[in-house]
C-alpha cells in the first residue's frame, strides 16, 4: 500500500498549509509585472504522535477579472447555463469558479509544479510573476458594475477536487501609456554576467518607470480663471491651478468675492464622481447617473473679500475610466447661496469708546444656483496607495 493510499482513505490526513504573498504589495499599474511568493508546508502537529510525506499531483497559477452588474440598473446579454461544479476528477483549472458574476478576462495558467513530495516539516517557495494586462479595466466597485481582480492559485492531491486559493488584489489604469517595446524576456542589450540582476531589475521597472513619467503631467500648473455669475449679476471671481489630479493630491482653488455685484452669503464644494452606464446596457432608457461624493468643503463668506479651500483626492478610489459598460467620470460641484438685496457690512471704528454688537438680519431672501467643473483624476504611485488597500496581498489556506 501506498502513502497516497493511506491519506486518501485513512482520518489521519495531514493537511498542507498553502500560503501566498504579493511581494511587493496590493497594488499594481496594468502593464507592471507582478510577481507572488507562493509556499507549500507539511507541518508538524504537535498533537500528532505520528508523521508522513504528503503529495500534491499539481498547482498552478493566474490572474483573472470578475465583473458583477446591478440587475436593476443594468441590462447584459443573456448568458448560456453554466455548471459551477467542480468534478473530483476534474483537473482544468477554473480561476472563476464559484465566484458570481462574469469573467471579463484571465492570463494563460502557469503550471508551479507537478507531483510535489513534501516531508514532515518541510516547505517549498515558489515565484508566480505576470503581466497585469493592459486591455482590462481598473478595479472598480460603483453603485451599478464592479470590477474585481485576483490572483487564483489551484492545487489538487491526487484523487481529490481541486482547492482554490485567492488573492485580491487592485488594479490601476493609466490610458495612452505606451506598449513595452521590447518582449518581458527579451534581452534589450549586450549581455554583461556583472549586471546581469541590475539590468533585469530596471527591464522589470521600464513599465512603472515610463508610467510615473507620464503622470508628471499633473504637476504643470496653469491657472484657470472663471467669472461666477447669477441672474442678478457677478458673484466671485474663481481660480484654479489646474484641473488634472492624481490619487491623493489635493484640489485648491480660490474665490474673490471683492469685485462682485452679488452678495454670497455660503458655498460648498464638493468632489463628485459620476458612474454612467452606456446607453445599450440601461436597464431603462434616460436612466439616471449615479452621482457619488467623496469630500465636501463648506464656508460661510458674507463680508468675506476672498477666500480659498483644499479637498483631498482619496488614494481610495477610482480614476476615470471608460469601458462598454460603463464611464466614469469626475467633477468639482459647487453650490452658491446668495442674496437678493444688499447685505450692509459692520465698521468698526478705530476709535470707537463703546463695546457694540452686531446681530445679523433675522430673514434674508436668497437665490441658490449650482455649477460643475469637470476635471480629470489619474493614478498614482502603486506604492502609495498600497498603504491605504482594503487588501494584504496575503493569503492562506489548508488542503
Amino acid at each position: 500500500m501506498t502513502t497516497l493510499d493511506t491519506w486518501a482513505t485513512g482520518p489521519s490526513v495531514q493537511m498542507i498549509e498553502v500560503v501566498a504573498s504579493m511581494a511587493r504589495g496590493p497594488v499594481f499599474l496594468a502593464g507592471e509585472v507582478m510577481e507572488c511568493l507562493i509556499t507549500f508546508t507539511n507541518p508538524i502537529s504537535h498533537l500528532s504522535t505520528s508523521a508522513s510525506s504528503e503529495m500534491l499531483a499539481w498547482a498552478s497559477a493566474q490572474i483573472h477579472c470578475q465583473f458583477h452588474a446591478s440587475e436593476s440598473r443594468v441590462a447584459l446579454p443573456a448568458q448560456g447555463t453554466k455548471q459551477d461544479v467542480q468534478a473530483e476528477s476534474d483537473t482544468v483549472l477554473i480561476p472563476s469558479r464559484g465566484e458570481g458574476g462574469q469573467c471579463m478576462l484571465d492570463t494563460p495558467p502557469k503550471i508551479l509544479f507537478c507531483d510535489l513530495r513534501l516531508d514532515p516539516g518541510e516547505s517549498r517557495t515558489y515565484s508566480y510573476s505576470e503581466v497585469v494586462p493592459n486591455d482590462g479595466p481598473p478595479s472598480f466597485r460603483g453603485q451599478s458594475v464592479k470590477y474585481v481582480y485576483k490572483l487564483t492559485i489551484g492545487c489538487q492531491r491526487v484523487s481529490s477536487p481541486i482547492k482554490l486559493l485567492r488573492v485580491p488584489f487592485r488594479v490601476l489604469v493609466l490610458h495612452g501609456m505606451p506598449e513595452p517595446p521590447f518582449p518581458q524576456d527579451e534581452e534589450v542589450a549586450p549581455s554583461n554576467p556583472f549586471l546581469e540582476e541590475e539590468e533585469g531589475g530596471r527591464r522589470d521597472d521600464r513599465p512603472l518607470e515610463r508610467a510615473l513619467d507620464m503622470l508628471t503631467i499633473t504637476s504643470r500648473r496653469c491657472p484657470h480663471l472663471f467669472n461666477i455669475t447669477n441672474m442678478r449679476g457677478k458673484v466671485a471671481k474663481f481660480c484654479i491651478f489646474k484641473t488634472v489630479y492624481r490619487l491623493g493630491e489635493d484640489i485648491i482653488g480660490t474665490f474673490d468675492f471683492s469685485e462682485g455685484d452679488i452678495p454670497c452669503i455660503q458655498y460648498s464644494v464638493s468632489l463628485q464622481s459620476e458612474e454612467e452606464i452606456q446607453q445599450g446596457y440601461q436597464r431603462r432608457p434616460g436612466q439616471s447617473i449615479s452621482v457619488t461624493g467623496h469630500g465636501r468643503h463648506l464656508e460661510s463668506c458674507l463680508h468675506t473679500a476672498s477666500t480659498h479651500f483644499s479637498l483631498p483626492v482619496p488614494l481610495n478610489v477610482t480614476p476615470g475610466f471608460s469601458t462598454d459598460i460603463v464611464t466614469l467620470r469626475w467633477r468639482l460641484h459647487f453650490e452658491f447661496v446668495t442674496s437678493r438685496e444688499p447685505m450692509e457690512s459692520h465698521n468698526v471704528l478705530q476709535n470707537q469708546p463703546e463695546v457694540t454688537v452686531w446681530t445679523g438680519a433675522e430673514h434674508v431672501d436668497v437665490d441658490t444656483f449650482s455649477w460643475d467643473l469637470p476635471i480629470k483624476v489619474l493614478p498614482t504611485n502603486p506604492a502609495l496607495t498600497s498603504y491605504v488597500s482594503q487588501f494584504t496581498g496575503t493569503n492562506s489556506i489548508n488542503i
